[in-house]
């Protein structure tokens, strides 16, 4: 396969400004990616600080439930600031530090990236900035709040729809700006190359534990893995160890929204094209003249208009199979794992338990289903009691 590229998808779509930036990038981390002593730092930062191997719980209750194949919860959630995002941002902060960088910038949606990359800026002692739609700052403010306690400069974008498109773009261009002493330490899957494979690889410790977990477990393989997908980070750690096991069925949760019978979705598989983005080749929800569509999700992490370059080949050569999932199904997910396994998940990942609910009824009860709970939903709380009508303070 082509450098950079998934099939079609991928490639390096940015200007002349930045190549530089992004070559420093690729060859730094093509030195240090198999460097023993940048993997063993990796490796006792993950155990020390970020609390992995993060464990795969038998939801038993939930199994019991639904009356059909077992569930597993991967529990992202319990890693060091509440998400899967800690395990990219170590990985890019430590190749950020063996470049010689001494600040970060990063972009975030429902703040759990920009929690994680203030919270590694700290422990590390580098200058970090986020930047943020200003819609989402409002909807996720406990996230806001953190990464100000943790020292990081956060910055409400006012453009376009104020959300997570808005606040990549405003990074990328902040990157340009400063590129001598900052790393863009990117968030998701998705990007100019080599940002999808980076963030892949360290997303891929989740897919490796799962399978070790398995066979500890069970002795074998699971039936189907599930995740939530919106630029596709958690989905593609969850997914990469399995891909050549082909009765493994992968199954990512799109955002659907409203539906995606509506112009509210983010939907990107059910309902975008092949376009141009954020500097990668992918498929992107657009509208009829070909411009980049306003998206909605009550996600605040599923609402980007695109999908990182490896699931769009994963889609079109068959591999994983992508599915919509609406805001009320999300909700009802989001409000049966808390009452029946005492989990709160982030409304993100209720996206992938709405799907999960559904598919286990379909299956027999000797197979076996992981779901990723790639985040904890503390901060989804109030979003989802406003959602209900509910006043917090009665």
């Amino acid at each position: 396969m082509e450098k950079g590229r998934f099939g079609v998808h991928g490639g390096q779509y940015i200007p002349e400004i930045l190549m530089n930036a992004v070559h420093e990038v690729e060859e730094a981390y093509n030195k240090y990616k198999d460097d023993p002593d940048f993997n063993r730092e990796l490796e006792e930062l993950y155990n020390e600080y970020t609390g992995r191997p993060s464990r795969l719980y038998y939801a038993k209750r939930m199994t019991e439930d639904l009356g059909g194949a077992k569930i597993y919860l991967k529990r992202e959630d319990l890693n060091h600031t509440g998400s899967h995002k800690i395990n990219n941002v170590i990985g890019q902060m430590l190749l950020a530090k063996r470049m010689g960088k001494t600040r970060v910038i990063a972009e975030t949606g429902a703040g759990q990236h920009g929690v994680a990359t203030a919270t590694v800026a700290a422990m590390m002692g580098m200058e970090c900035e986020i930047f943020m739609g200003k819609h989402d700052c409002e909807r996720q403010a406990l996230n806001v709040y953190r990464m100000r306690l943790l020292g990081a400069k956060v910055h409400p974008v006012e453009s376009g729809t104020k959300t997570l498109k808005d606040a990549v773009s405003e990074t990328f261009r902040e990157w340009t700006s400063r590129i001598k002493d900052t790393h863009y330490v990117l968030g998701s899957v998705m990007g100019p190359y080599p940002f999808p494979n980076i963030v892949r690889d360290f997303q891929a410790v989740i897919s490796k534990e799962i399978k070790m977990q398995m066979m500890e477990k069970e002795g074998r393989l699971p039936d189907a893995v599930i995740a939530c997908v919106g630029g596709g980070s958690n989905a593609i750690g969850a997914f990469y160890h399995f891909i050549d096991d082909a009765q493994v069925r992968l199954i990512g949760c799109e955002a659907a929204g409203r539906g995606i019978d509506t112009l509210e979705t983010a939907a990107t598989i059910n309902t975008g094209k092949l376009g141009i983005f954020h500097g990668m080749k992918s498929y992107f929800c657009q509208d009829e003249y070909g411009q980049i569509a306003p998206v909605y999700s009550i996600s605040a992490g599923l609402d980007y208009p695109g999908i990182g370059p490896e699931h769009a080949h994963l889609h079109d050569i068959g591999r994983a199979e992508y599915v919509p999932v609406t805001d009320e199904q999300a909700v009802e997910a989001f409000e049966y794992l808390s009452r029946i396994e005492g989990i709160i998940p982030a409304i993100e990942s209720a996206h992938a338990i709405a799907h999960a609910i559904h598919v286990a009824k379909e299956m027999s009860k000797d197979q076996i289903i992981v779901v990723n709970i790639s985040g904890r939903g503390d901060k989804d709380c109030a979003a989802i009691a406003r959602y209900r009508g509910e006043d917090l303070y009665e």
